[in-house]
């Protein structure tokens, strides 16, 4: 007589403690609390620096009614408030652009200047330094006149944007006749020593005050992006960020490899065309108008991929967007060295919480391949 194996119904504790292990775990509330990180990180950055603003001064003005004193309400709209949105769009940019870079390119340490973008940004920089300040002398000779004034920050924003779409056009004519990323990867390498280069020759025979301007550019910056200058900036990175989304699936497919994912149908040099212009246009729009800030593009992907234990790119890149968000506009709370006058540059803040997450990648690197494994 065969008995049959009765199974006990599980109790109503351990649905429970199931249920709220579920909740807890779930990928969706991971996003919720990263969207209210960002949210709170967003509010924070308009209420400390050098005055500190109380926060419900700071929901009245920003809902059309007046503050405690009238200073504020002009502190708020004209200086902190651009400089938060300025950051939110950047740290999502760089984030976003350094996911692709790292699936494309199937490397951990890959990011979003690995192009030579910045690179490329910094030579029209370089160059508007330059021609500001020279002159053709008689006999010969040439000297540089320190009398001439910049253009501005408008006119270094314009020229970082052109050197970054003269890489961008290379690394894409290039792109069309390399069928291997690492190949690609190597060229971006050398397209960025390249210009770095030039970009040292130009500033060897600049004068003083063109190599103070040029330096301080470097150095990072939110604060320097006005509302006239986010009317260029917001639309051309929220078009790099909906590009991005749209590219979700061939990325998920070129994790597996470019030959599985050819199996799958996938045309992998029009993807990967795809994936360097929305990585350039996000990178290369953020480095024009903020300087070249580092680190998190590599840094942010990776603390995704630990915090929602996956690869999914459905999942990852809104992680990143609002992860890159909260970490720009953090990093640059702490420049900003609230209730002091002094400034930290924003490029030694992101290194500083960048480079120990980079240390832990390569001492993780045996556990990160399998990753990016084909």
């Amino acid at each position: 007589m065969n008995r049959e194996k009765v199974s006990t119904p599980p109790s109503h504790l351990d649905m429970h403690a199931a249920f709220v292990r579920d909740i807890l775990y779930a990928p969706g509330l991971l996003l919720a609390c990263l969207v209210l990180l960002a949210l709170a990180a967003f509010i924070l950055s308009l209420a400390v620096g050098s005055v500190r603003i109380p926060l419900r001064d700071i929901v009245a003005v920003l809902l059309g009614g007046d503050a405690a004193k009238p200073a504020w309400a002009t502190i708020v709209l004209q200086f902190r408030l651009p400089k938060a949105v300025t950051a939110m769009l950047a740290g999502a940019a760089l984030s976003v652009s350094g996911l692709q870079m790292q699936t494309l390119f199937r490397n951990p340490l890959a990011g979003p200047f690995v192009l030579g973008i910045s690179s490329g940004a910094s030579l029209g920089v370089a160059l508007t330094v330059l021609l500001a300040g020279v002159a053709v002398g008689l006999g010969g000779s040439t000297t540089l006149l320190a009398g001439i004034s910049l253009a501005g920050d408008a006119s270094l924003a314009l020229s970082a944007i052109l050197g970054s779409g003269l890489v961008l056009l290379l690394v894409v004519s290039v792109a069309r006749r390399v069928q291997s990323g690492m190949t690609l990867l190597i060229l971006g390498l050398m397209f960025g020593y390249t210009t770095s280069a030039l970009v040292s020759v130009l500033i060897y025979f600049s004068v003083v005050e063109r190599i103070q301007a040029y330096i301080s550019w470097t150095f990072g910056s939110f604060g320097g992006v006005t509302w006239r200058q986010l009317q260029v900036m917001a639309p051309a990175i929220l078009l790099g960020l909906a590009g991005g989304h749209l590219l979700m699936k061939p990325l998920n497919a070129l994790l597996l490899g470019e030959t599985y994912a050819q199996s799958l149908g996938l045309n992998v040099r029009r993807v990967r065309l795809g994936i360097i212009g929305s990585s350039a246009v996000l990178a290369g729009v953020v480095t024009a108008f903020c300087g070249p800030i580092g680190f998190l593009g590599i840094a942010v992907p990776h603390l995704c991929r630990s915090l929602l234990n996956t690869s999914d790119h459905r999942l990852l890149l809104p992680a990143v967007s609002f992860m890159g968000t909260t970490l720009a506009l953090g990093a640059d709370i702490v420049a900003g060295l609230p209730g002091s006058q002094l400034t930290l540059p924003l490029n030694a803040v992101t290194a500083l919480l960048g480079a120990p997450v980079v240390i832990w990648v390569i001492l993780r690197q045996r556990n990160l391949r399998q990753a990016f494994a084909g």
